[in-house]
């Protein structure tokens, strides 16, 4: 019984003795640092650039003038329209007409023949958007030659339509330019239906030039 307690005893003590401590696991190895020089010894340096670089100017602060915008798009809203002038047949078809200013005797001395005819446009056989082009450009030159000119628009008796459809045009188109000062009927002839019409005279240096 006694040997059994000491052997108890002994235990004990062996128990209430510290565990031994366990040894720490190795911990790896830093990496070596690398020489800069080293990692990028093939590399090739850039040569240095010798040129200006022009830089660009900074923009304004003010914007600009804004009167700018709104007359471009004026003008040519104006030149759009006074090209569309006579796409659509006027109601009326005046047969004579004087620009607001003009002498009240001028239409009469039209008719009289009081500045002499310089030149003379037949539009037959043309449809309307010829008529229009080829009237202007006959104004444009017409002017460099003297102030009357006849403009033939024909009666239009052979108009798909039915009825006359440059004879009205025209005359819109004449009120509508701005070389146009007047114009009326020519007496009937040969040309048909016919209108003489007076234009603007051109300035000075045009003239002379002409």
């Amino acid at each position: 019984m006694k040997t059994f307690k000491d052997s108890l005893k002994g235990l004990r003590q062996t128990l209430r003795q510290p565990a031994p401590e366990k040894a720490a696991p190795p911990q790896p190895a830093a990496p070596e640092e690398l020489d800069f020089r080293q990692l990028f010894r093939d590399v090739k340096p850039l040569r240095t650039d010798s040129r200006h670089h022009h830089e660009l100017p900074k923009p304004k602060p003010r914007p600009r003038k804004p009167s700018q915008g709104p007359a471009l798009r004026a003008s040519v809203q104006q030149e759009i329209l006074q090209h569309a002038i006579g796409w659509f047949e006027p109601p009326e078809l005046p047969h004579q007409f004087a620009r607001a200013g003009m002498p009240h005797a001028t239409l009469k001395r039209l008719r009289q023949g009081n500045w002499p005819v310089c030149a003379k446009l037949d539009l037959h056989g043309y449809d309307r958007h010829q008529a229009q082009d080829a009237l202007s450009l006959f104004i444009h030159r017409a002017r460099q030659r003297g102030q009357c000119v006849k403009v033939i628009h024909g009666k239009g008796f052979g108009s798909p339509q039915g009825e006359p459809v440059l004879k009205k045009l025209v005359r819109s188109w004449l009120q509508h330019h701005p070389d146009v000062l007047a114009f009326c009927e020519a007496e009937p002839g040969v040309d048909g239906g016919s209108l003489l019409v007076l234009l603007r005279r051109p300035p000075a240096e045009f003239q002379d030039q002409g």
